[in-house]
């Protein structure tokens, strides 16, 4: 019987650790490609779809987006930029505010938080803890002259593909610079 509790007990802290290990709050998305407010508003009603996303503010002056998310939601970069590119748009830029709950970097520049894995290109054998500002520099979400650039200086297959092995499993691996 106690082995059943202990077992339960380290099921729900494991469980949530996961859910709350990663929140991404809010983000700015700068949008290239928008020449009216037509195209603004394409834009804002693809994105709004998306069922973690609580508002969208956007700025048609500097043709960004501001993103904030639903607490406790689980946000995925790759269907924001799905959405973005389904108006017929592309991404010049994805900058997100990330709160980190004591999540080690290695020294390779990975870590996991959540269910997410992150590959920091400026930033190795840290502790990040609370809010952190980062640019998501995967194919996509940068221009392609800057995706080219960092490839080369980069040398990672993971940067070309978005992908790599991780604990012997094939994952999504978001590029950062914070």
């Amino acid at each position: 019987m106690k082995t059943i509790k202990y077992l339960m007990l380290l099921i729900v802290l494991l469980t949530t650790g996961q859910l709350f290990a990663q929140k991404i709050s809010k983000a700015e998305l700068q949008v290239n490609g928008l020449t009216c407010s037509m195209c603004s508003k394409a834009t804002e009603t693809s994105l709004k779809s998306l069922g973690f996303i609580e508002t969208i503010t956007p700025d048609l002056d500097k043709n960004i987006f501001i993103l904030t998310f639903k607490k406790d939601q689980q946000v995925d970069v790759d269907q924001i930029r799905d959405k973005v590119q389904d108006a017929g748009f592309s991404i010049g830029e994805l900058s997100a505010t990330i709160n980190f709950d004591q999540t080690v970097i290695d020294n390779a520049g990975l870590a996991q938080a959540g269910n997410t894995v992150f590959k920091f290109t400026n930033a190795k054998g840290k502790t990040l803890n609370g809010p952190v500002t980062a640019k998501v520099l995967d194919k996509d979400f940068i221009s392609s002259s800057a995706f080219k650039k960092n490839a080369a200086q980069l040398q990672l297959d993971s940067y070309l593909s978005g992908r790599g092995t991780v604990k012997g499993k094939d994952t999504r691996i978001v590029h950062l610079s914070i």
